[in-house]
């Protein structure tokens, strides 16, 4: 009876655990339209379940979606594809909106691009903060394709992985750039390019503050 009781119990820790996940990622991606999110519209939209960035043409500048809410410590998974391997893009985090009309943000990126993928690079924040390494890209990336692609952010702690390889570990504490205590999460289209197309599905987020 004990036995039974506590395996009971267990299951039910597991379900709760399980329905917290899926609630957070409800509320950061509802899968059917971008409520909860801002930016330029004409660039943005939801499509079978996906959020997809796309320009017709060269913005000229960097323009991202941008969540309404701040976080902290979270986990992000995603797969995202460049179409025809074209393009930049990525994800900022405990980032920040200082051009509300061009949606421009500043702060830590982790990078989706050719040469600078997993990459966590400071947006109008310092510059490159880890690069990753040009064999590891090589190894882990498909350019064409859709990637794996996660971020843990814990206190000062970031963790990019692509495919299962981890791209960037570490503390991020230096002067100048150290990572912010809490932000927004946005994704990015980037400027100097006459078309691109980025796609981000299978969104599953964690908030780890909570």
């Amino acid at each position: 009876m004990r036995f039974l009781l506590t395996a009971l119990l267990c299951a039910g820790c597991l379900f709760m655990a399980g329905a917290r996940a899926d609630s957070d990622a409800g509320e950061f991606f509802n899968g059917k339209d971008l409520k909860g999110w801002e930016g330029l519209e004409k660039y943005w939209s939801v499509k079978d379940g996906a959020i997809v960035g796309y320009t017709p043409e060269d913005p000229k500048f960097n323009t991202f979606l941008c969540s309404k809410a701040k976080y902290k410590d979270f986990e992000l998974s995603f797969k995202v594809r460049l179409k025809d391997g074209i393009g930049n893009s990525g994800v900022q985090i405990r980032s920040k909106v200082f051009d509300e009309k061009k949606f421009r943000v500043s702060g830590p990126q982790a990078d989706i691009g050719k040469g600078f993928w997993g990459s966590l690079y400071g947006e109008g924040f310092g510059g490159m903060m880890q690069a990753s390494k040009p064999d590891t890209i090589k190894k882990a990336v498909k350019e064409t394709d859709f990637n794996d692609y996660s971020i843990r952010c814990v206190g000062k702690h970031v963790t990019i992985k692509i495919n299962g390889e981890t791209m960037v570990d570490g503390e991020f504490v230096k002067k100048g750039q150290v990572l912010p205590d809490e932000g927004i999460i946005a994704l990015q289209l980037h400027a100097g390019y006459k078309s691109m197309e980025v796609t981000f599905k299978d969104i599953k987020f964690k908030d780890l503050s909570k």
